[in-house]
């Protein structure tokens, strides 16, 4: 078993006592012919919630169930005991002269985390507590290592993280969040079905580096003997779809980016990427708005949502455009820049950092980061975003410096991103040379590439089309009020502690 890093010497001494002990357990069982590992299925009839739930019609019938002893209370001929299943707890009552004198010595001699496989009538006892009586136990599993002790349950997170087999079996809370997760995803996927998108899958692996911002993980194909790039996006290969008469498609897909990491950024995460033909970026305004007012009354029951200490209201959402939310916030008004020298002139003054390429519409977003976002605590629009920061975003048809394209925020965090999406193959070529030739200009390494193959597809003809882009474990974070995106991944990417 990994070592708790933050236990003391003399604790994972006596840790490591105990698993001797339970090894020396195993052994003995597999010298006498009973070896657990051997049992290759255990027939449950019912799950603890099952029963639970049923009472009146299982009383007095028998059932099969199976779980990770947590308790036992031995009590000289007969003892209690308490089973940990897919849906929760339920008790045991284990009595030598029903289960025969050897099987309750070795039902004694079992340790708290061992998988048993429990045959017996459903009853309740004198306290009221619903359990089954057994008639027959079995050990279907050794638990090799003790489990952390009840009470104060597994607490360091850095342990919980790594070990999040762990994590679910001492911590109920957590197991419920992932179902959680599981039932947010069902709830997005049927109400994008139900408005008539398909589902589809596109490559993972990509041939290249695009000239995006993010940075890739690059891998190795053997037998062409290329290097690839894990995507940092979907959106390319869906809008080919556009193209080629799929008016409607969404994926669900994992992404990846060599980036930093903190609460609310993971290397791979998953996103949920959506076009719709013959619609704009208002058309996928209005969906966002109604598939984030569903998600929350299907899975939560409610359009207030508790996070964090706050109430976060998704029946009311604000709309803002990037200009008029940092004059809101930072009093500094775009129209006053007349050049891009008076908008560095103007970042300079009010301490807002640079960005790679200080143009004014980037500069414009540099102040957006540093006075607006952290305002944004309830469900917020901000629209009509820069061209210079938004490379596959239709113009506005009356001022093409800014594009039909706007992020939502909530909480003071991004959680989405739309378009009016760019189908003009010459300003699209235009935008991705140019994007590729700032990347190069300042990073003379870097393998970025246009794809032209996707400005080829263009040119066959993409209709008028809306596309979204959402990052589904933020609003997973939303709807389970979860502090960090660690809490609601599986299986987080950490350090190595060595």
């Amino acid at each position: 078993m990994p070592e708790d890093i933050t236990r003391s010497a003399e604790e994972r001494r006596e840790l490591s006592e105990q698993s001797a002990i339970r090894l020396d357990k195993l052994n003995a069982l597999r010298q006498a012919g009973a070896d657990p590992c051997r049992i290759v299925s255990y027939d449950q009839t019912h799950h603890s919630a099952e029963i639970l739930a049923a009472f009146e019609t299982l009383e007095g019938k028998t059932v099969r169930i199976a779980g990770r002893m947590l308790s036992r209370r031995v009590m000289g001929k007969a003892s209690f005991a308490h089973l940990l299943d897919r849906d929760g707890e339920i008790q045991v009552y284990v009595r030598r002269d029903d289960v025969g004198e050897e099987a309750y010595r070795q039902f004694k001699d079992d340790d708290i985390g061992d998988l048993l496989g429990v045959e017996g009538f459903v009853f309740k006892t004198k306290t009221g507590e619903i359990s089954v009586h057994a008639q027959k136990v079995t050990l279907l599993t050794k638990c090799l290592h003790p489990l952390p002790e009840k009470f104060h349950g597994l607490q360091d997170t850095d342990v919980r993280y790594r070990q999040r087999y762990l994590d679910l079996i001492v911590n109920p809370d957590v197991k419920d969040t992932f179902v959680r997760r599981s039932v947010i995803l069902r709830e997005l996927r049927a109400f994008l079905d139900g408005r008539g998108f398909l589902e589809v899958d596109t490559p993972i692996l990509t041939p290249f580096e695009i000239g995006a911002t993010a940075r890739p993980f690059y891998t190795h194909h053997n037998t062409l003997d290329i290097d690839m790039v894990l995507r940092i996006e979907t959106e390319l290969y869906l809008k080919r779809l556009i193209v080629g008469g799929m008016e409607r498609v969404y994926e669900v897909g994992r992404i990846f980016r060599n980036e930093g990491m903190d609460t609310r950024h993971n290397p791979e995460f998953t996103s949920i990427e959506v076009y719709q033909a013959y619609t704009d970026f208002n058309g996928m305004m209005e969906l966002v708005e109604s598939m984030m007012k569903t998600a929350a009354q299907k899975v939560t029951g409610s359009l207030v949502v508790p996070y964090q200490g706050r109430e976060i209201d998704l029946g009311h959402w604000e709309k803002l455009t990037m200009i008029d939310a940092v004059k809101k916030y930072s009093g500094v008004d775009f129209c006053d820049w007349k050049t891009d020298e008076d908008a560095v002139a103007c970042a300079k003054e009010h301490h807002v950092e640079l960005p790679e390429v200080p143009t004014k519409g980037a500069i414009l977003a540099a102040f957006f980061d540093a006075f607006v976002e952290e305002k944004l605590i309830q469900p917020t629009f901000i629209y009509d975003y820069p061209v210079e920061i938004s490379p596959l975003a239709k113009r506005k048809p009356d001022n093409p410096a800014f594009t039909e394209r706007f992020e939502y925020f909530i909480n003071a965090t991004e959680f989405g991103n739309a378009f009016s999406e760019l189908n003009d193959p010459i300003d699209q070529r235009g935008r991705f040379e140019r994007q590729v030739a700032e990347r190069k200009a300042l990073e003379p390494g870097c393998r970025a590439q246009v794809d032209y193959d996707f400005i080829n597809a263009l040119e066959y003809g993409m209709p008028p089309t809306g596309g979204l882009g959402f990052g589904v474990d933020r609003l997973v974070m939303l709807l389970t009020d979860s502090a960090s995106i660690r809490d609601v991944l599986l299986f987080p990417t950490m350090k190595p502690i060595d």
